[in-house]
């Protein structure tokens, strides 16, 4: 699940809704001030603010939280594999009453691991999403900040996959800049590195969203 959210960091495609359009305009300077802003940027803001301490601290959290239910979630996917092995195995050997009733079990298990999996999916998303929304709306005010000192003229978000940036050069990347501006006005500290959990068992038939990775801008094609 670590890498579902923290590559969202846990997990994990996902949309910011902060309310605002995803090209930010920096306001012009004031008669006499400096120079009319000029510079265009990119960020993927979903991995700025999953990045910043902050970020990393409420997921870090998340993770915690929902532990529990991905470990209940293997345990349910080994024993319907386990099961599936073993009707393989044995199921020329088998009455056809008794290979029905295992096909059955089989069967019904398999149903409500798929229901277990997509609830936690989705409140797994639910509970990130929160996230980001809440710690988005300081992330604007330090991009706004950023965008006005450093004369940026627009801002895109490339985290949201209809952004219309078909090239951009690596050098308009800001997203690394804007982290680094969070965290300094910031009090919450960087936590301590921990190696990263598996994901949780996806059933088969399904497909799970993987968000971009941190820092990653998504490539766009005409």
């Amino acid at each position: 699940m670590a890498s579902h959210i923290k590559n969202r960091v846990l997990m994990l495609t996902l949309v910011l809704a902060l309310g605002v359009s995803t090209a930010v305009r920096a306001q012009a300077p004031a008669a006499g001030g400096s120079p009319s802003a000029t510079r265009v940027g990119i960020v993927s803001i979903q991995d700025a603010i999953a990045n910043t301490n902050e970020g990393k601290k409420e997921l870090e959290a998340l993770q915690q939280k929902f532990s529990p239910r991905q470990a209940a979630l293997q345990s349910q996917n080994d024993e319907v594999e386990n099961l599936k092995k073993q009707l393989q195995a044995q199921g020329d050997k088998l009455s056809e009453d008794e290979r029905n009733n295992r096909i059955r079990v089989a069967s019904e298990k398999q149903k409500t691991l798929q229901r277990n999996y997509e609830d936690f999916q989705n409140e797994v998303q639910q509970a990130e999403q929160e996230i980001l929304n809440r710690l988005g709306k300081r992330m604007l005010e330090v991009l706004e900040k950023y965008a006005k000192d450093n004369n940026f003229a627009v801002v895109m978000d490339v985290s949201n996959p209809q952004t219309p940036v078909l090239y951009a050069h690596p050098g308009t990347n800001i997203t690394k800049e804007l982290i680094e501006a969070y965290n300094a006005g910031s009090p919450v500290s960087a936590p301590a590195a921990k190696p990263a959990a598996s994901n949780p068992p996806r059933p088969a038939g399904t497909v799970a969203s993987r968000p971009p990775a941190a820092g990653a801008t998504p490539s766009k094609k005409p």
